[in-house]
C-alpha cells in the first residue's frame, strides 16, 4: 500500500466517476455537468470552463485519494467494501454540505436562495442533494462516489 497506488487509483476512480456522471447527463438522467459547475467558479468563459472544470475535478480527485489513503493507513486495511463506505460518505458530504452549502457560498457565478432579479447568475444553485439538477442526480452522484472509493481500495 503506497501513496502512488492511491494516486493511480484516484486518477482511475475520478475517470470512472466523471464518466458515469457524464453518461447520466447525456442520457438525460440529470442536468448536472460537474466540470462546467467547477469550471465556472474559475472563469465566465463557457468553453474554457469545461476544460478548467475537468482539470480541477481530476486534481480534487487526487487530493481526495490521498485522504482516502490516510484513512486506509490509519485503519491498517484497504478492503473494497471499506472503500465503498468511504465513497458513500464522500458522496453524501458532496451532495449535502459541499455542493449545497460551501459551493454556492464561494462560487461567484452561482445563484443562491437569496438571489433576486437585480443579479445575474450563470448557474442555478444545486439545492439539497443537487435535486435542482434532476431528481436522480443524488442517486448517480452517490453511485459514482461509491465506485470512486471502491477503485481506490482495489488499487491499494
Amino acid at each position: 500500500m503506497s501513496v502512488w497506488q492511491a494516486l493511480a487509483g484516484g486518477f482511475v476512480g475520478t475517470a470512472a466517476l466523471t464518466t458515469l456522471l457524464r453518461a447520466a447527463t447525456e442520457f438525460h438522467l440529470t442536468r448536472m455537468d460537474l466540470p462546467f459547475l467547477l469550471g465556472t467558479a474559475l472563469t465566465a468563459d463557457r468553453t474554457r470552463a469545461k476544460a478548467l472544470g475537468y482539470a480541477a475535478h481530476f486534481v480534487l480527485g487526487l487530493v481526495f485519494a490521498v485522504i482516502y489513503y490516510a484513512l486506509f493507513t490509519a485503519l491498517g486495511r484497504h478492503d473494497w467494501w471499506i472503500g465503498s463506505i468511504f465513497g458513500a460518505g464522500h458522496g453524501i458530504f458532496s451532495g449535502t454540505v459541499l455542493i449545497n452549502v460551501l459551493l454556492p457560498a464561494v462560487h461567484p457565478r452561482m445563484g443562491t436562495t437569496l438571489s433576486d432579479s437585480t443579479s445575474v447568475a450563470l448557474l442555478e444553485p444545486p439545492g439539497f442533494l443537487a435535486r435542482n439538477y434532476g431528481a436522480q442526480t443524488a442517486t448517480f452522484g452517490l453511485i459514482a462516489h461509491v465506485l470512486y472509493g471502491t477503485v481506490i481500495a482495489l488499487f491499494l
